[in-house]
């Protein structure tokens, strides 16, 4: 059984240069958007930045902390980024690594520019993320500011959907470190009609979340070995 990672894994979102963690010789920043999805599995294990939802909230928050620690403590080796995904497709409350993440709202098609490009900016539309650790499911996200619900899912070219993954990797690629996201499925098989159809799966999910971040912890090891 792996050793229980509590202090260990420690990041305070409350200061102004969170604490980082240290595993395997890695430190790392845990992150999330909302104390909704921070369930008590996972407040037995983290304590991750609380960003707010939305890309905007995403990004300015990570921002913010990554470049106090740039000028303080050092930056992390690592961002892992966990919470709530909807999909269609996948296993409703099922854990999943993200493989990749895109901007799905952004459409300057109008313009010239192709769906998910964003004008003038050398980035590519879809960003590979990781490491990706073995034995944990992976697929593919799609980012943005919109719920997508019911039949909104036609429009969307991958495997599940978030508010803030994008902004996190675009953050992290600007401070040249890598990105993990862990989702777990909430919502998408049916359309959503009102909060509890959300909130309902939390809890299952933060449990799962806790198991992957186990799993995430064994490979770290592994690697610093």
């Amino acid at each position: 059984m792996l050793p229980r990672m509590h202090k260990a894994w420690r990041a305070n979102a409350h200061e102004d240069a969170p604490e980082l963690a240290l595993v395997g010789g890695k430190r790392l920043l845990c992150v999330m958007a909302t104390t909704q999805e921070y369930t008590p599995h996972l407040q037995a294990k983290i304590d991750p930045l609380i960003t707010g939802v939305g890309p905007a909230e995403a990004a300015g928050a990570l921002a913010a902390v990554l470049g106090r620690l740039s000028a303080t403590h050092g930056l992390p080796d690592l961002i892992v980024a966990l919470g709530s995904a909807g999909s269609r497709s996948l296993d409703h409350a099922g854990i999943y690594q993200a493989s990749s993440v895109s901007y799905r709202d952004m459409d300057c098609s109008p313009l010239g520019f192709a769906r998910g490009v964003t004008p003038f900016s050398a980035e590519p539309p879809v960003l590979l993320l990781g490491p990706i650790m073995p034995g944990l499911r992976t697929a593919t996200l799609a980012s943005g500011a919109s719920i997508i619900s019911g039949d909104a899912y036609d429009q969307v070219d991958a495997d599940m959907v978030d508010m803030e993954t994008y902004a996190y990797a675009r953050v992290a690629r600007l401070f040249g470190k890598p990105l993990i996201s862990l989702r777990g499925i909430s919502d998408g098989r049916v359309p959503l009609g009102g909060l509890s159809d959300w909130t309902d799966t939390l809890d299952q999910i933060g449990a799962g979340l806790a198991e992957a971040l186990g799993a995430l912890q064994a490979f770290l090891l592994a690697q610093g070995q």
